[in-house]
């Protein structure tokens, strides 16, 4: 099937089995390779993208699915850097590096994605808040400690 998705900004057309799921197009057909495979059952969160904004676990969406839609991943994020500098990190990026919300790094761009939507929605949560929106990403290294303080701090560096 023809689709057409933008992604990170930019439109990309693709033909696509009906059944791959989005995480597979975005990975083997577009090279978006922050998006990861976790366990390929909704649980860890690995693969969190942003559909039209909100975040979605890309192993349980279809490419088919996401035609017509902006798609945003851990790779559209920052903002590329003028004339050869770093690119710019969102704020949340940011945060976790700065809060060492991160080991290994493997579920980072899920939790990240999910972070930047649950501040969307709720620019200034709770600690509390930050722990439900999280729950459905996990982390088999740091024990959230860091990860929670890093949303918090993005959170405080949001706009009221």
């Amino acid at each position: 099937m023809e689709i057409t998705l933008s992604v990170n900004g930019r439109r990309r057309e693709s033909d696509v089995e009906p059944r791959m799921l989005l995480v597979y197009h975005l990975r083997d057909d577009l090279g978006l390779t922050g998006t990861n495979v976790g366990c390929d059952t909704s649980s860890c969160g690995a693969c969190t993208v942003l559909l039209d904004g909100e975040s979605v676990k890309a192993c349980t969406v279809l490419a088919v699915q996401a035609d017509g839609h902006e798609v945003t991943t851990i790779e559209g994020l920052s903002t590329p850097g003028g004339d050869g500098a770093e690119p710019e990190l969102h704020p949340v990026q940011r945060a976790f590096h700065e809060e060492h919300g991160l080991q290994c790094g493997y579920c980072t761009p899920g939790m990240v994605m999910t972070a930047v939507s649950l501040l969307a929605e709720d620019p200034h949560p709770s600690e509390a808040d930050i722990r439900l929106g999280l729950e459905g990403n996990l982390c088999r290294c740091t024990g959230y400690q860091n990860i929670v303080r890093a949303v918090a701090a993005a959170a405080e560096g949001s706009p009221a």
